[in-house]
């Protein structure tokens, strides 16, 4: 039982410790994407992939905004195959982003190198950017992006989790605000 009320702690401290504020610019910012015809581009890797493909379905579906994952993995192996592993989703915004884009970088530790480059190549060409971390305060990630959410934990599933539930939460703050609009 002490096992579980300590994870629990946890993982509430971790949720909590996010900047509300932070959250409002993050869910505005990409309401303007989407009203400027732009798409979001989601990416992470294992469970941070996963949860780009859960957040992209539901951006688009339930709160009309445009979105896409690079989870296919004939994308994965053959830009991974071409341009090796640390670039393949450098080499996808290279694709598949147009200017007016947003994109969200996950990563628990911060320190993916396929991640970071991504998000080098993001600013290079314009995107906003946000990046969700976690691990240590100084992670490369941390401060790359145009807004960035960090999860002050060493563990994984405090982290992927508190990311996880951040990410829904802009989803349900797009679809509260669109419905808010829509019933004036």
């Amino acid at each position: 039982m002490k096992f579980f009320d300590n994870y629990f702690i946890k993982m509430i401290d971790g949720l909590q410790s996010v900047d509300k504020k932070l959250l409002e610019v993050a869910v505005k910012s990409l309401m303007e994407v989407s009203a400027g015809g732009g798409k979001v581009i989601i990416a992470g890797n294992g469970g941070s992939a996963a949860m780009a493909s859960h957040t992209a379905v539901d951006l688009t579906k339930n709160a009309q905004v445009r979105s896409i994952n690079f989870n296919e993995s004939d994308l994965i192996t053959c830009f991974a195959n071409d341009f090796g592993y640390e670039k393949w989703i450098e080499k996808s915004l290279e694709y598949y982003a147009d200017p007016g884009d947003s994109v969200i970088l996950i990563s628990s530790s911060g320190s993916s190198i396929n991640i970071l480059n991504a998000a080098d190549k993001a600013k290079k060409m314009g995107l906003k950017l946000i990046t969700f971390s976690g691990f240590s305060p100084d992670n490369q990630l941390r401060d790359k992006g145009d807004l960035n959410f960090y999860v002050n934990s060493e563990e994984y599933n405090i982290v992927e989790m508190s990311h996880h539930i951040w990410l829904v939460a802009m989803v349900d703050r797009i679809i509260d605000l669109r419905s808010v609009s829509s019933s004036i």
